[in-house]
């Protein structure tokens, strides 16, 4: 049986509200903690450049290792997800990236620090995907952009953690203490194997396969992504959505890893006070994005993501070249709302873009072939900053979010699978 043959949606129990509350809680704090250790390094970087004696492209090189790390655990994650569950992936990447991560407080030279960054970055990778795909199948469509854009403040709110705690930590305890602390994810990821049960889609896709009534796409010989890319339907919605998926992480991760570096160097603003101004960013991200998951239930995921991705675009030079002391908080809030409507949106529309029997493998494989482009960026703005300046390289970002809205804008239909249901 192929998958064609099981495109007629089954009918599913809803799953009890009890159920889903619980899997999204637990969400929720994983993908805090994946925010904040992922942020954690753009806070670190000076130190560790002080420490090490880094020049601006090692330090930027540490950014594309952490891409390098967290691409490769996505495309594996995304396949586990459709072979183990979505729940088991989330709780070993969970497991992992802590103990790894905490452990890098513990590195002694720039190398082991890469490595173990890169290690860490094998678990992170895979929690975005395996969050909202678990998400995104217990959660009824007229609500799942806002839920899962709810799901993405975890994420927002982790950034925004991160960025308290190092304007108190690392001043006084050294930016080492703040690794540290990343153990505590652990306990989440022990909690969540006892307590969060699979998806009953996933439940009744995987029963059919390992029946032998379902041979989907990925379960044929060969690469599965390979075969998803020579489905003509199929191949051509994952193209369309790594090229989408590339612009926007290689914006999102050049923007976030130099940011507060652009903000402290060429503003001339200091340390704690620029923490306040991300703080402002990222709480006024958190706002945006559970408006966004709102508007884009009522009115559809490609306006809204083509919104956000292009208002981030055009805001991008504003604040390069608008700013002054006295407007750079405003021009902050405003680029924080902008900067967070696209993640609020992205879940949910690349999720729904593929069947239940490989959505896994389909969407770890668009978002983390996007992610390979990505390791460029925090290079990029790198070499800039040492032949002119991070805001120059921050320019190159907002072309980057233009061209991620523009693609599902004019080719990209949303609402095209309905996660809930075995298709």
């Amino acid at each position: 049986m192929t998958t064609e043959a099981i495109t007629t949606p089954q009918a599913l129990a809803e799953t009890p509200r009890r159920v889903w509350i619980t899997a999204f809680i637990f969400a929720f704090f994983i993908l805090l903690c994946d925010g904040a250790d992922i942020g954690i390094l753009a806070f670190t970087l000076t130190s560790l450049k002080a420490e090490w004696g880094l020049t601006s492209v090692q330090a930027g090189a540490l950014g594309s290792w952490s891409l390098i790390g967290m691409g490769v655990g996505g495309f594996l994650g995304g396949w586990a997800c459709d072979r183990f569950g979505r729940v088991k992936v989330i709780v070993i990447s969970t497991i992992s990236f802590s103990i790894l991560s905490a452990y890098s407080g513990f590195a002694q030279s720039y190398v082991e620090f890469a490595i173990l960054r890169t290690l860490a970055c094998f678990g992170l990778g895979c929690l975005y995907i395996a969050c909202n795909t678990l998400m995104s199948e217990y959660v009824p469509t007229k609500h799942r952009t806002t839920i899962l854009a709810a799901l993405m403040t975890g994420y927002t709110l982790g950034s925004l953690a991160i960025t308290m705690l190092s304007g108190w930590i690392i001043p006084e305890y050294g930016w080492r203490t703040l690794y540290f602390i990343t153990i505590a994810p652990v306990l989440l990821g022990v909690l969540m194997y006892f307590m969060v049960p699979e998806p009953e889609s996933w439940k009744q896709v995987n029963a059919l396969r390992r029946s032998g009534q379902l041979q989907d796409l990925t379960t044929q010989k060969g690469n599965p992504y390979l075969a998803i890319l020579k489905d003509k339907q199929h191949g051509r919605m994952m193209i369309l959505w790594s090229l989408s998926s590339g612009f926007l992480l290689f914006g999102y991760f050049g923007v976030s890893n130099w940011l507060p570096s652009y903000l402290e160097a060429e503003m001339g603003i200091k340390f704690k006070d620029m923490a306040v101004y991300m703080m402002g960013t990222y709480a006024t991200m958190i706002f945006a994005k559970v408006i966004a998951g709102y508007v884009a239930d009522k009115i559809g995921r490609r306006a809204v993501f083509a919104f956000g991705t292009m208002g981030t675009a055009i805001f991008i030079p504003v604040v390069v070249y608008m700013h002054t002391p006295e407007n750079i908080g405003i021009l902050m809030i405003i680029f924080g709302f902008l900067y967070g409507i696209p993640y609020a949106i992205n879940a949910t529309y690349l999720t729904e873009s593929f069947p239940t029997a490989f959505r896994g493998t389909a969407v770890g494989g668009a978002y983390n072939i996007g992610r390979v482009g990505a390791i460029f960026a925090p290079l990029a703005i790198g070499y800039l900053a040492m032949n002119g300046s991070i805001g120059t390289g921050l320019l190159l970002m907002g072309a980057a979010y233009f061209f991620c809205g523009l693609i599902p804008a004019l080719f990209i239909k949303d609402r095209l699978y309905d996660p809930q249901k075995a298709e």
